[in-house]
């Protein structure tokens, strides 16, 4: 494991979904960070506010609609600032709030795992379906 993260061992988490029980803010979270589009707009808010076209541009394979989805599922959690300038045409930018900062080492140490668990994965993959040819899992 990460030594910057101080985890050494897996965490004691008692998962049985009670609603006073800590996993419930684990879901809230994963709902929003959970999917790819939304941390590839954090990655690309990282290092600077960005317009939406220049975010569009910069996460392939991303529609205007499902980035305008993100963006506001992450502004509405207050992980993004969406800020429009009183210029003709309007100018609106994006940028991470102190909070949506906060996800970026997260995200980092995420990318750097699966950096280091590319080649494990895809091989395991292969195996899985070597051993199960019929699946249609993907």
């Amino acid at each position: 494991m990460s030594s910057h993260t101080g985890v050494t061992a897996p965490a004691d988490l008692d998962p049985r979904g009670r609603e006073d029980h800590p996993d419930c803010g684990i879901r809230d979270a994963l709902d929003r960070i959970g999917d790819k589009w939304s941390v590839l707009v954090i990655v690309e808010l990282a290092s600077e506010p960005r317009r939406f076209r220049a975010l569009q541009r910069a996460i392939d394979g991303i529609s205007q609609r499902m980035l305008t989805l993100t963006v506001r599922r992450l502004e509405r959690d207050g992980l993004v600032l969406r800020t429009v300038y009183p210029t003709v045409p309007a100018q609106v930018d994006y940028r991470l709030t102190e909070t949506g900062a906060g996800l970026t080492h997260l995200v980092k140490a995420l990318a750097e795992w699966s950096l280091a668990h590319r080649s494990a994965i895809a091989e395991a993959r292969h195996a899985y379906d070597q051993a199960h040819p019929d699946h249609d899992i993907r």
